[in-house]
């Protein structure tokens, strides 16, 4: 099992390999309520670290999904774009977004491991 690093943006990664997948936290699925539509990325398309690479909508606002590392779009949940209620049934699990060959894993470093995502969500929902 690889290890799950963590945005400030609400995404979680992990890889293996030079593939990494992508989603957004249980947090962002709590803060955003009842999700009715998501758009992923292109395959084949280049990605930069905070870049935006997808839309998710639901019934309080819209958000777009940031991409925490750079790389190239190999694959993506098509599951999620015809049932996107999925996202907030399993969003750290089979709700991922895409994924990613990396182009530079020292990207991952910048990234928060559980415990700190932990405290960071918790304070910025104060």
């Amino acid at each position: 099992m690889s290890d799950t690093k963590y945005s400030k943006e609400h995404e979680w990664i992990t890889f293996e390999g030079d593939i990494a997948t992508i989603g957004i936290t249980k947090h962002a699925t709590e803060m955003l309520g009842d999700i009715v539509f998501a758009e992923l990325p292109e395959k084949g398309i280049s990605v930069e670290k905070d870049g935006t690479a997808g839309v998710v909508e639901s019934t309080k606002a819209a958000s777009d999904v940031y991409t925490p590392i750079s790389g190239e779009v190999v694959d993506t949940n098509q599951s999620i774009v015809d049932d996107p209620s999925k996202i907030n049934e399993d969003p750290e699990g089979s709700a991922w977004f895409f994924k990613l060959k990396m182009k530079d894993k020292a990207e991952l470093d910048s990234l928060m491991n559980k415990d700190e995502y932990d405290k960071f969500a918790k304070e910025s929902a104060n």
